[in-house]
């Protein structure tokens, strides 16, 4: 958990800073723990194509229009699904919403749950 809600965190800056989140990890004055790099690196690699994913399946909103907490938390979770076979899916839901829910909208943990549930379905399938 504490590893994931680094990584949010650190989506979360680059996004406000409008730099990509490879450098925000780079400029880090000490490394993260492993698994926040690997998901921070790892969003950064795959931006475009979560953010093609993201717009398909958040039917009525563009990805830019949503609030940044949400569009951070929406990656990581997407990253998650994609790229992190051994997270369970249950788990990147759970912890997503949570997120969602602790730093975001009210409604926020709901519209994350249903994008990612979606995502679930095209990404891990079984």
């Amino acid at each position: 958990h504490a590893a994931r809600e680094r990584a949010f965190h650190l989506l979360y800056e680059a996004e406000t800073k409008g730099v990509d989140p490879a450098v925000v990890l780079a400029e880090l004055p000490a490394e993260p723990e492993p698994y926040t790099a690997t998901l921070v690196a790892g969003v950064a690699a795959e931006g475009d194509s979560i953010d093609a994913r993201l717009s398909r399946l958040a039917t009525g909103w563009k990805v830019e229009r949503m609030p940044a907490l949400d569009r951070a938390v929406l990656r990581l979770g997407v990253y998650e699904l994609g790229h992190q076979p051994d997270v369970p899916t249950g788990v990147v839901l759970s912890e997503a919403v949570e997120l969602a829910s602790q730093y975001s909208t009210d409604e926020s943990a709901k519209f994350v749950n249903g994008v990612l549930a979606a995502a679930a379905t095209e990404l891990r399938p079984a």
